[in-house]
């Protein structure tokens, strides 16, 4: 019985592994894309003052589909003289993303933009509301940061579907750790604040991804 418990639990594992590798490419191409054309991207002063980055990219099969709101991606915030942290998995639950411009699969970028906010993001489970918490970001180069949203929220989001990128507020979205894609990633349980904020290394997994992150964005916070 040990022994078939064994299997099971390695079989498992390998089944987590073949959906988080294509999953974390997958990050890495949406948020390569959405930088790659200035005009209609996240604001460059916005990205270099983030505090966190977090990306849910479109599951195939409706990650996003009325009823069943639901997805999972990737944060990354900064550490002081270190660049940007190993990833942290999570899921994303409810809200309102995607439907505004259609489609019931779509990519969603969020900007943690203060300490508040990162540690929000980095409990086991929060979901954002409240006044000023989370906000409809800008778009592109010329889009200023100045704007009231931009100045108040904690969490300026994005979402892109059917080739379209636009600004969305994400009111009544629930975001949780995602403990068991971690395991996979770092070999155990690990939360996100311990990835985030600890000394763990980036895997090789996420290294196209912390390495995109590095790319487009200055390396010193400007917070």
């Amino acid at each position: 019985m040990p022994f078939l418990i064994v299997l099971l639990l390695t079989a498992a594992s390998l089944a987590g592994a073949d959906k988080v590798q294509p999953r974390l490419d997958e990050a890495t191409a949406v948020f390569q894309e959405i930088m790659s054309t200035p005009d209609r991207s996240i604001p460059q002063d916005l990205l270099d003052k983030a505090q966190c980055v977090v990306i849910v990219p479109g599951l195939k099969k409706g990650a996003f589909i009325i009823g069943a709101k639901y997805g999972k991606g990737y944060l990354s915030c900064r550490k002081p003289g270190a660049g940007w942290s190993a990833p942290g998995s999570i899921r994303v639950e409810g809200g309102s993303f995607g439907f505004q411009i259609g489609g019931s699969e779509s990519d969603v970028i969020m900007l943690v933009m203060n300490e508040r906010g990162a540690a929000k993001l980095l409990s086991t489970k929060f979901t954002m509301g409240g006044e000023g918490s989370v906000a409809a970001g800008p778009v592109g180069r010329e889009a200023t940061a100045q704007t009231d949203a931009a100045m108040r929220a904690e969490i300026l989001s994005w979402s892109r579907a059917r080739g379209v990128f636009a600004g969305i507020s994400l009111q009544g979205a629930t975001l949780r750790e995602d403990l068991d894609d971690n395991a996979v990633i770092y070999g155990k349980k690990l939360s996100n604040k311990e990835v985030v904020q600890g000394s763990t290394p980036i895997p090789s997994s996420a290294k196209a991804l912390i390495g995109a992150l590095g790319k487009y964005s200055s390396a010193k916070n400007a917070n």
